[in-house]
């Protein structure tokens, strides 16, 4: 599993020019599923999209997490963050997750997030989205985890 991570004053999903949905200031967390991605995979990226300290204290140091500023996250499926493109000029995207496991994976995630007391909003998965944001600092960061397969 492979995320995108802004952290936001503002994100809105927008389809057909219609806001579905939107959150205040947080995380926009643009995720891909990758094949072979468990149970262990959801828990762990769960845990450190709740607890990753990129919110300014008092010092402006990065110590505070999600929870900590009362913020929601905008989970929005994406698979070409799993985007392949050691050669060649167009991605592959061999390394996604098939459709059908890689949306029940992410709702398992949004499940998870939502179990630890953050809310969490989504994207539509396989519709055609228009991401709106405000990127606060900017701070982006690229978050994957990989477990050896069993």
């Amino acid at each position: 599993m492979k995320a995108v991570i802004q952290r936001v004053k503002l994100a809105r999903v927008l389809i057909e020019g219609k806001i579905y949905s939107e959150i205040g200031k947080g995380l926009l967390a643009l995720i891909c599923a990758e094949k072979g991605d468990d149970e262990r995979v959801v828990e762990w990226m769960a845990e450190k999209l709740v607890n990753l300290r990129i919110f300014s204290d008092e010092e402006g140091k990065f110590n505070r997490n999600v929870k900590d500023i009362s913020g929601e996250i905008l989970l929005v499926s994406n698979f070409t963050v799993c985007g392949y493109l050691k050669k060649g000029t167009r991605p592959s995207f061999h390394l996604a997750e098939e459709p059908e496991r890689a949306k029940a994976l992410i709702e398992e995630l949004a499940g998870k997030i939502r179990e630890r007391g953050v809310s969490v909003k989504e994207g539509v998965f396989g519709a055609h989205m228009e991401i709106e944001l405000i990127n606060d600092g900017p701070v982006t960061l690229y978050l994957e985890k990989i477990f050896e397969k069993t």
